[in-house]
């Protein structure tokens, strides 16, 4: 998925097995890129997007900026993400920011013919935060809303030191027919952009619809 602006626009991908599944993004998001033929390809389309989420940081500040996000790439394929966009926008005069990304994981052979319950379950065992089970258009899901704890490297921070920073978060799991589960999840540091953002996060979980291999519209059961 190439770096570009996304204007409220749907989004694709394919699971195993030839699920299809669109979601819609809202205005405003920047995408990390996922498609590129060779490292250096995805090293120039991340210092582009260091150019627009930056515009108006010198040149120094954007290389930092996108040798962060490139640090991340790695804890990206492992945990099976899919696609990463992020948006800044003011709410009440403060500059507020929101993350979303899309995963792909193999749902447990334990899940049986409840699996949003069996997730639900799980999640609450790990202590996540608050869960509760879902219904989407798409299918049954299970929710997370809770919070976590980020090292920021000094680079970046205002001190010139490593700093610490609290991230809100939701989590929606939906697990497929295929054996894997859509994750999706919007992260944010800033507390007053949170009712925004959560706002946001529902519209974008609602619009998911699923298609098998014929284009057929699928509806999850459970």
């Amino acid at each position: 998925m190439s770096t570009d602006i996304v204007d409220g626009a749907q989004r694709t991908l394919t699971a195993s097995s030839g699920i299809e599944v669109r979601w819609i993004m809202p205005e405003g998001f920047l995408e990390l890129p996922f498609e590129a033929d060779d490292l250096d390809e995805l090293t120039d389309r991340i210092c582009e997007l260091a150019e627009r989420a930056l515009p108006g940081a010198d040149q120094e500040v954007q290389l930092q900026w996108a040798a962060m996000c490139a640090a991340n790439y790695d804890e990206f394929i492992e945990a099976g993400v899919q696609y990463a966009g992020f948006v800044t926008t003011e709410v009440d005069g403060v500059r507020c920011t929101a993350t979303v990304n899309v995963s792909l994981m193999d749902l447990d052979d334990r899940a049986g013919k409840n699996p949003a319950g069996f997730i639900a379950s799980t999640l609450r065992h790990l202590d996540l935060g608050r869960v509760e089970e879902v219904r989407l258009p798409c299918g049954p899901a299970a929710m997370c809303v809770g919070s976590r704890s980020a090292d920021i490297d000094g680079s970046l921070t205002r001190t010139g030191r490593a700093e610490s920073v609290w991230t809100s978060f939701i989590q929606v799991h939906i697990p497929l027919i295929n054996g894997t589960v859509l994750v999706l999840e919007m992260g944010t540091p800033t507390v007053e952009g949170w009712d925004v953002f959560s706002a946001m996060f529902a519209g974008v979980s609602k619009s998911i619809r699923l298609f098998d291999d014929n284009g057929a519209p699928l509806v999850m059961r459970g």
